[in-house]
């Protein structure tokens, strides 16, 4: 993977989150751009998993929680 690659994904994944955001606005819950985003990444043909649990452990506890990332773009 070269860093020209990164680049132009990072411009890419940027570019289309700023195109959802000039398309539908400002002041919606980061749920609907989450959507839309995602959408748009989709139609792209990238491959994502999108809020995946994270399992979180503590000096040998697990912690159940709801610990999540929001995006994994699968290269």
């Amino acid at each position: 993977m070269t860093q020209k690659y990164i680049n132009d994904l990072t411009h890419s994944i940027i570019g289309s989150a700023i195109e959802v955001h000039k398309e539908i606005g400002t002041g919606l819950l980061e749920s609907v751009y989450e959507k839309c985003l995602t959408h748009l990444l989709k139609k792209k043909e990238y491959k994502l998993d999108i809020q995946q649990k994270v399992p979180l452990k503590f000096r040998g506890l697990c912690l159940d929680c709801d610990l999540t990332y929001w995006l994994k773009i699968l290269l």
